[in-house]
């Protein structure tokens, strides 16, 4: 994180777990040569959250989608995370599916997610779509396939936005409010 009094830790307060899923988008990969989804799944319990799943998927919308949905309406699920499927080849549908389950998207997290993978790799950031959104009141993250991506990913937005210590703000804090909508009035 860089040194910035607006972007830091507060340790005076309680970190909260969070549980996070994780699905690797590929049609040549497996769960034993998943290096990206490997470095997701280090970082992730390494600053403290749980490992809620993990699952591997072929480049295909509708078993992406599937997975998704069921995600979703887990109760004990916080975030998806997933790598891969975020080019521009034709087998390259995990935008499309995140989109299709998107409650509400969150355009910033593409545009800080290029920010940082441009310092890094410059204009190729371009051929990126990766992607984040809420649906039923669950984090959804779409990073490229690559462990760099991964790690930009990570490192740059998710490890911060996903620590409740965050300050000035954070996802953790205002999860309790993702599905307010739903509640009605009296």
């Amino acid at each position: 994180m860089r040194d910035n009094p607006m972007n830091s830790i507060d340790e005076s307060l309680p970190f909260v777990p969070v549980a996070i899923a994780v699905m690797t988008v590929s049609d040549s990969r497996t769960l034993e040569n998943d290096a990206s989804g490997d470095i997701l799944v280090d970082r992730l319990t390494k600053a403290g959250h749980i490992l809620a799943d993990r699952t591997l998927v072929e480049d295909d919308q509708s078993v992406i989608t599937a997975q998704l949905k069921t995600w979703i309406a887990d109760p004990k699920i916080d975030v998806v995370i997933a790598t891969g499927g975020t080019g521009l080849t034709g087998r390259d549908v995990t935008a499309e599916a995140f989109h299709s389950v998107f409650d509400k998207e969150m355009e910033g997290f593409s545009t800080l997610f290029h920010q940082i993978s441009f310092e890094k790799i410059g204009t190729s950031t371009i051929q990126s779509r990766a992607t984040a959104g809420v649906a039923g009141g669950t984090y959804l993250f779409a990073l490229p396939g690559s462990p760099g991506a991964c790690k930009d990913g990570w490192d740059g937005i998710l490890q911060s936005q996903l620590d409740s210590r965050h300050r000035p703000c954070n996802f953790v804090e205002i999860m309790p409010r993702l599905q307010e909508h739903l509640v009605k009035k009296s």
